[in-house]
């Protein structure tokens, strides 16, 4: 039918169609999608915090320079990058605020909630004792705070509208990474209680109850992240003692096969959940091609990142008064030697909404 149809419309006009609508499709006419999505809730780690450490006990923060530096008026707000996180980005593009403002956070309040609050806590994972390992918040706190700010919703704009944005929304969800490199690879006594194959298991059972509890709380359209190339972080190549420099592809296949289990977990829940619509989001294959083959992307330095010497630091031991921080975090592909720079978060914010997240409009 489609080839009967093009042999009736002239060839000018057929590639005029096509071209406006592959820009439509893949996001690049934004203003199309304002109104579709009222909201979206975060929940996650560090790779989505923006700001939810700074009002918690403990070591893993950075609300302090030069954290923040290129971000809207030069200043750190908790976000481990030089800038906005992806989440600020799908934001963005759903129509929406340009960041999505941290849920203790106390600048911000529930005419800003709205539209989009964050629950994410660096350091965090779907494992309990992930969280315990750097005293942040855990998934399950995350959660009870969604149930403080689902009241609170009601409270503020009116049952029926409250429904419609907890129904709408768009739910985006990141951890993992921490509990294979936090937990399972530092932690002896979760190495003696399983497999590396058994904790994927593990983490992706978790991961179930997780959207199943959200789910029972009025979730329906959820994004679910795979983990990046964790072997390739600049601190695992630091400490690759076999091949310094070089990423660990023992952990990098590890992400491998999790995303692969999370991908089967989301086929269940689509099937298995009555009006779910369950997207894996993966960042892998696009931040492992940057790390590759950076040039493509504008960016030179891969091995290391932008702040100190780009082998280890991260957190506190990102000071300001540190010499050896890059003057030019662009061409970087990470920020610290945890996580990624603004420009990269960009970068894989843009092929994730063009990919799979335009599907929740």
């Amino acid at each position: 039918m489609a080839k009967i149809i093009r042999q009736h419309i002239s060839s000018s006009f057929f590639s005029f169609f096509s071209f406006f609508f592959l820009v439509s499709l893949l996001g690049l006419i934004f203003p199309v999608v304002r109104g579709k999505v009222p909201a979206v809730i975060v929940f996650g780690d560090s790779s989505v915090d923006t700001g939810n450490n700074n009002g918690i006990e403990t070591l893993l923060k950075s609300n302090f320079e030069p954290y923040g530096r290129n971000f809207e008026g030069g200043r750190p707000t908790g976000r481990f990058s030089n800038g906005r996180v992806p989440v600020d980005f799908f934001s963005e593009y759903y129509g929406l605020k340009k960041t999505v403002p941290a849920y203790l956070d106390p600048n911000y309040g529930m005419e800003d909630f709205v539209t989009g609050v964050n629950f994410a806590s660096a350091g965090t994972g779907y494992d309990n004792t992930t969280s315990a390992v750097l005293n942040v918040i855990p998934v399950w706190q995350e959660i009870e705070y969604y149930k403080e700010y689902i009241e609170k919703l009601h409270a503020y704009v009116g049952e029926v509208k409250a429904n419609e944005i907890i129904t709408e929304a768009v739910y985006l969800v990141s951890m993992g990474t921490n509990d294979f490199l936090e937990n399972y690879y530092l932690l002896p006594t979760t190495q003696a209680c399983y497999t590396i194959q058994e904790f994927e298991d593990h983490l992706v059972g978790l991961a179930r109850k997780f959207v199943e509890e959200i789910y029972s709380l009025g979730a329906r359209k959820i994004s679910l992240a795979g983990v990046p190339p964790m072997g390739c972080l600049p601190l695992e190549r630091t400490i690759n003692l076999m091949a310094i420099h070089e990423c660990n592809e023992e952990y990098n296949n590890v992400a491998l096969e999790f995303n692969a289990k999370v991908k089967g977990l989301v086929n269940q829940l689509n099937m298995q959940l009555p009006g779910i619509k369950v997207f894996l989001s993966n960042p892998y294959n696009v931040l492992r091609q940057m790390i590759r083959k950076p040039s493509i992307y504008g960016m030179e330095v891969t091995y290391k990142a932008c702040c100190g010497t780009g082998l280890l630091e991260m957190s506190y031991l990102c000071s300001l008064d540190n010499s050896l921080t890059c003057s030019d975090a662009d061409k970087y592909v990470f920020w610290d030697s945890f996580h990624p720079t603004e420009k990269t978060n960009r970068i894989m914010a843009e092929h994730l909404f063009k990919t799979v997240l335009y599907k929740f409009l």
